[in-house]
């Protein structure tokens, strides 16, 4: 076309000229003004970033073509134009219309350009990744793009490249049988350009379940992690979180499975147990000994005739006791004979001894010894002590003890008897050859009982008696019958005895059982209802097995109470202590009502006691005696009374024994630090030490077997002491100094102080006993002062630790301590310092002084 229009211009140039040279005498005339531009292409079609080339041409009216110099601009987008016309496309496609524009000498043209996307670059495959369970389908969608992000319009190949399942050539995915994770699996591919998503196949649920290791083989106290692996249909692996438990014995396992071997050895089939919803797995553990960690050699101790022999075994046990087989390398490691290193079978060289720990068995690293007694055959031994163990035992009411006899002789060496047992002071029979003793069913200390006897030798242990708990026999409810108001609320009470009539402590659960109302579970608070009748034993109190009831009558008649019932009638207290008193009202007929009285204490006898006015709790005043009608409960016009008969604590009387005899009795030894006198007897077992100026006025018994009679003695009051009932009232919180106390037990947890002066009043009775129970430790830095018949001989302070008596002290009574006592310099002492395990220190001027 330009070729044409330039011949075609040229043709008219020549046709001008020639026309000019023939008809005119003027030469050609120039372009006239511009008229109008034209750019060219228009429209053009470019894909992203693609280069065109734009020109303008411009003529005037006639058409004639005008010189130009366009400006070149982008008016609407599309790309770039540089200011020769060339024109760049963007990467953001569209059509772009008018937008390519030249302009000059005030007049301007347009071009639309149309931007399409490029070459496809990237597919994008989606959803990806995609979790889907076994057998699922998913619709897979391919999205392709320009290298500048535009949408390329694709129809993919889809292809399944790395397993999980399978895929259709529209995108549907289904997936297979295999749980995992299968990246990049799902792919689509157009014009060599590919996209791919991940798939993520989960297993379906448990089908079965199994435990790992099994069966295991364990040492006793080892461990060993057990897993539980669940199973799909499929046999894909399925996780589960199972519930862990022990069925068969064997050891113990804890929730996360670890299982730790127990002490016994064998093969315990099937006992660790896994548990997932229904689903149940288990394993065998055979425990087997563990390592060798003591070895026991017999006989222990022998005794070997000089020049004989004695073959010895060796038993090694793993820390749980059990059997571990060994084959020891024998040895003597302290004299006494020979032994032959692998069979054990010693020979008694030619000197009588005791060899303690000689001969030695050894098997890695692990020993065991035995005690060779190395004798001659001229002198047999002979038992000269007889040691009863346990002693004291503490027996059930009808229980078993087995007591066992060791003898040594003269020298203190061992002697083997077969003692005849027997029981000489009560409290149960005994098996005369098997020493297995069975205690009666009255509770008690029967000291010095269990006796075994061999030829003219015997030694003895005390008994302690002891009843089983009490368990509640019958349970009473109180009030019975109660009469309330609709709506009204009444409390019951439970009481429980035993089958012997003691009282129980019970925590009863409540419960209406034949209507009339409701009430709490567990308070016993009674709510009548509205509906008025008699609701016989509506009430319920139970116990485990054991129940009572009581009758209810909700009427609506307000009742008129008639009378008040104050029990108990009469109350038999001591002196000081405390008794909760109730009030019952009944109307006319009898029927029971709920009130709320005022307590009083009659002011015809005003030293009766005291009693709180809200809650009936009276305290008995100092003064014993009958006090008739002492206690009042007044509602409105209407009073009950009841008598209280006060007398003085009776606390049985402590028999000492023959630690009576003794001002001090020690465990281990006596030392005074500076002079001090004890005008008594002194006693030391098993220890034999007294040492420092100390002046005894009686006999010392240092280490000899009336010493060990006295400890006996001594041990057996401890445990009389230590087992008296303390009530509640007595337990000591405060200091005691400054105090007044009246016979009775007394008692704390921890230790017990004495800072100033503590006054025993007797209340007037010779034979009054006032018993102090020190958890621990007794500190004093005051006196003891006994007033009103009070007598030092009856006041007994048993110590569970140690007593120390502060410096010029004047303290009365005996102190029965676990270990040791201390007397400080100047501490006098009208009693006895009875130490049963440790020693008894005396400092500088301390005196002590039988009662």
């Amino acid at each position: 076309m330009t070729i044409f229009r330039n011949t075609r211009l040229f043709a008219a140039v020549v046709l001008a000229g020639v026309f000019t040279a023939g008809c005119d005498v003027h030469g050609v005339s120039d372009p006239g003004t511009l008229s109008a531009i034209v750019v060219s292409p228009n429209p053009q079609t470019l894909g992203v970033n693609a280069t065109q080339q734009f020109t303008a041409v411009g003529t005037d009216f006639s058409g004639a073509r005008v010189s130009i110099t366009p400006v070149w601009t982008v008016a609407n987008g599309g790309g770039t134009i540089t200011a020769s016309g060339m024109f760049t496309a963007s990467t953001v496609i569209g059509t772009f219309a008018n937008t390519v524009v030249a302009s000059s000498g005030g007049k301007s043209a347009s071009a639309t350009v149309v931007v399409t996307p490029g070459p496809l670059a990237t597919i994008v495959v989606s959803p990806s990744p995609d979790t889907l369970a076994i057998g699922a389908a998913q619709q897979f969608v391919a999205v392709g793009k320009d290298a500048s992000g535009n949408l390329v319009a694709i129809v993919p190949t889809w292809s399944v490249v790395s397993a999980g399942g399978a895929i259709t050539s529209v995108g549907m995915f289904t997936a297979g049988t295999v749980s995992g994770t299968f990246a990049n699996t799902v792919q689509a591919s157009s014009g060599g350009i590919k996209g791919a998503a991940t798939v993520v196949v989960t297993p379906g649920a448990a089908v079965s379940l199994a435990v790992t290791p099994n069966p295991i083989t364990l040492a006793v106290g080892a461990v060993q992690q057990f897993t539980a692996t669940g199973k799909d249909a499929n046999g894909n692996s399925v996780v589960v979180v199972p519930a862990w438990s022990v069925d068969s014995a064997g050891g113990t396992i804890n929730t996360a499975g670890l299982f730790t071997a127990g002490a016994t050895i064998g093969t315990f089939s099937n006992t660790v147990r896994a548990t997932s919803g229904a689903l149940t797995a288990r394993a065998t553990v055979t425990v087997v000994a563990g390592a060798l960690a003591t070895i026991t050699v017999t006989p222990n101790p022998a005794s070997v005739l000089v020049g004989t022999t004695q073959q010895f075994a060796a038993v090694g046990r793993d820390a749980g006791g059990n059997a571990v087989a060994v084959t020891p390398t024998w040895s003597v490691i302290n004299g006494g004979g020979t032994i032959n290193a692998s069979s054990g079978v010693f020979t008694a060289g030619g000197a009588v001894g005791t060899y303690t720990n000689t001969v030695q068995a050894t098997s890695g690293g692990i020993s065991g010894t035995a005690t060779v007694f190395v004798s001659t055959p001229v002198v047999p031994p002979v038992a000269a002590t007889i040691t009863v163990t346990p002693n004291p035992a503490t027996v059930l009411a009808n229980g078993q003890q087995q007591f066992a006899a060791t003898a040594v002789d003269a020298n203190g060496n061992p002697v083997s008897i077969t003692p005849v047992w027997s029981v000489v002071n009560g409290g149960g029979t005994i098996n005369a050859s098997t020493g297995v003793f069975t205690a009666g069913a009255a509770a008690g200390t029967f000291t010095g009982t269990v006796k075994a006897t061999s030829g003219s030798v015997s030694g003895v242990a005390t008994v302690i008696v002891t009843l089983p708990p009490p368990v509640a026999a019958t349970i009473t409810v109180a009030p019975n019958p109660a009469i309330l108001l609709a709506n009204a609320q009444q409390q019951f009470a439970a009481v429980a005895l035993d089958a012997n009539g003691n009282a129980v402590s019970i925590t009863p659960v409540w419960s209406v059982i034949n209507g009339g109302g409701t009430i709490n579970a567990s308070t016993g608070v009674f709510t009548a209802g509205n509906t008025a009748g008699t609701f016989t034993g509506t009430v319920k109190a139970t116990n485990g097995t054991v129940s009572g009831v009581a009758t209810v009558t909700v009427t609506t008649t307000p009742p008129v109470l008639t009378t008040i019932t104050v029990t108990p009638n009469p109350a038999n207290m001591n002196t000081g202590d405390t008794q909760q008193f109730t009030a019952v009202g009944r109307d006319a007929n009898g029927n029971v009502m709920a009130v709320t009285p005022v307590w009083s204490v009659a002011v015809t006898v005003p030293s009766a006691g005291t009693i709180n006015a809200a809650t009936g709790l009276f305290t008995a005043g100092a003064t014993a005696g009958t006090y008739t009608n002492a206690v009042v409960a007044t509602s409105g016009l209407i009073s009950g009374k009841a008598t209280v008969i006060e007398g003085s604590v009776f606390v049985p009387v402590v028999n000492l024994g023959t630690a009576a005899l003794n001002g001090i009795m020690a465990g281990t030894a006596v030392s005074c630090a500076g002079p001090a006198t004890v005008n008594a007897n002194v006693s030391i077992s098993p220890g034999n030490t007294i040492s420092g100026p100390c002046v005894v006025t009686g006999v010392q018994h240092l280490g000899d077997p009336t010493a060990a009679q006295n400890q006996l003695d001594l041990t057996a009051a401890y445990n009389t002491l230590a087992g008296l009932a303390c009530p509640p009232a007595n337990f000591i919180t405060t200091d005691l100094g400054g105090t007044t106390k009246l016979p009775g037990v007394y008692c704390n947890a921890t230790t017990m102080g004495l800072t100033g002066v503590l006054t025993l009043d007797g209340n007037g009775d010779p034979n009054a006993t006032f018993v102090f129970q020190v958890g621990s430790g007794l500190t004093t830095a005051g006196d003891v002062v006994l007033i009103n018949g009070a007598q030092a001989k009856n006041v007994f302070w048993q110590v569970g630790s140690s007593a120390t008596l502060g410096t010029a002290s004047h303290f009365q009574g005996n102190i029965l301590a676990l270990t040791s006592i201390t007397l400080v310099t100047n501490a006098t002492m009208t009693g006895r310092a009875l130490a049963r395990n440790g020693a008894v220190t005396m400092g500088t001027g301390t005196v002590i002084t039988l009662p």
